[in-house]
């Protein structure tokens, strides 16, 4: 009796094996389309570091580490040089608050000053400020609900009040995409939301803050060296930044003020002029005469101190020196250095009113 197999023949087993392999299963399909349908998962970018970041990374690595102290102001940290004075008592401390776009050892007003006022008797701590009007995102507040209807409104009655437009095919031709336009710029679609848009008001509000923290910051650890005396000195914007912590924060352990090559920030108000004279403390004003702009901004603060009856308002006047850096600076120490000897007002007294 012959064999008989129970296996089918190898020609039988041909077009099932080409089926499978040019027709895949439903299951695989379905785990396809829904990997189509997902949308793509959004690409985390990197954080961009500020600008005064690096550079607080840069003197890090540069200067010794005894004299770096990184302090926190809210939730972020920032650097500060502190250096001891070079006598057996010292005088006190001078807080040196840099401009715009400047470091805690910047080359001019503020490391040299870092440097010198130690071999004066004084404690010196300098510190680095955020980039002036940082970039980051700060949400338009939203627009009530009259508002929006209004808007709406204005937009159907103009809508309404232009005729139709018909190209040839008789249908009003489809506006231009921005790419279409020439822009650069791909369209987007409708349903994306565009980027948040920036309140000036609000970031303005928010740069004050985050500078009016880290001084807060950097008064409380000069604090705990429990000094004679606490001078507050800004050089370029950082003079209005330190005159309006005066101002608003009204600190009783601070008496004296000084004011080099000041300036006031882009937008920023109150005007020095308007701010100074009205803190009745001992204030330096130590400005450049070679710039008609920097004689009149010092002309009206002078005329400010005398409307106000400033008890201790003084003006110093300087040269630029830009052939001989070393010899400005030297220049500004000593004539920094002249001031706290004659007009430093000590903690136990202010002005008389």
């Amino acid at each position: 009796m012959p064999a008989f197999s129970l296996l089918p023949k190898p020609s039988a087993l041909l077009p099932l094996l080409l089926a499978a392999a040019f027709l895949p299963p439903a299951f695989v399909q379905a785990e396809e389309q829904a990997a189509k349908d997902q949308p793509p998962a959004p690409v985390e970018r990197p954080a961009v570091s500020e600008r005064s970041q690096d550079e607080a990374k840069g003197l890090e690595r540069q200067l010794p580490e005894d004299g770096q102290q990184i302090l926190k102001a809210g939730d972020e940290s920032f650097l500060t040089l502190w250096l001891p004075a070079n006598t057996a008592e010292a005088e006190g401390v001078v807080i040196l608050v840099p401009g715009d776009g400047e470091s805690p050892d910047w080359p001019q007003a503020i490391g040299p000053l870092r440097r010198k006022l130690p071999d004066a008797g004084w404690q010196t701590l300098s510190l680095a400020l955020p980039d002036p009007q940082s970039t980051a995102p700060v949400t338009r507040p939203a627009e009530s609900a009259a508002s929006a209807s209004a808007d709406k409104d204005a937009s159907a009655a103009d809508s309404a009040s232009k005729p139709d437009v018909k190209g040839e095919s008789g249908n009003a031709p489809a506006p231009e995409s921005t790419a279409e336009a020439g822009s650069g710029e791909p369209a987007q679609s409708e349903d994306q939301a565009p980027p948040p848009a920036i309140d000036p008001v609000e970031q303005r509000k928010a740069h004050a803050e985050r500078v009016m923290a880290r001084l807060q910051a950097s008064i409380d650890l000069a604090l705990q060296h429990e000094p004679k005396s606490v001078v507050l000195l800004g050089h370029g914007t950082g003079a209005y930044w330190a005159a309006r912590y005066l101002a608003e924060k009204e600190p009783a352990e601070i008496h004296n003020l000084l004011l080099v090559a000041a300036e006031i920030p882009r937008d920023f108000r109150p005007a020095l002029e308007d701010m100074v004279p009205k803190l009745k403390l001992a204030t330096g004003d130590f400005y450049y005469r070679d710039a008609r702009a920097d004689r009149e901004a010092a002309r009206l603060r002078m005329q400010a101190g005398k409307r106000q009856k400033h008890p201790a308002y003084v003006q110093i006047v300087m040269q630029a020196l830009p052939a001989d850096p070393k010899a400005e600076q030297e220049q500004l120490y000593r004539r920094i250095r002249g001031w706290l000897s004659l007009h430093l007002q000590a903690d136990a007294q202010k002005p008389a009113e």
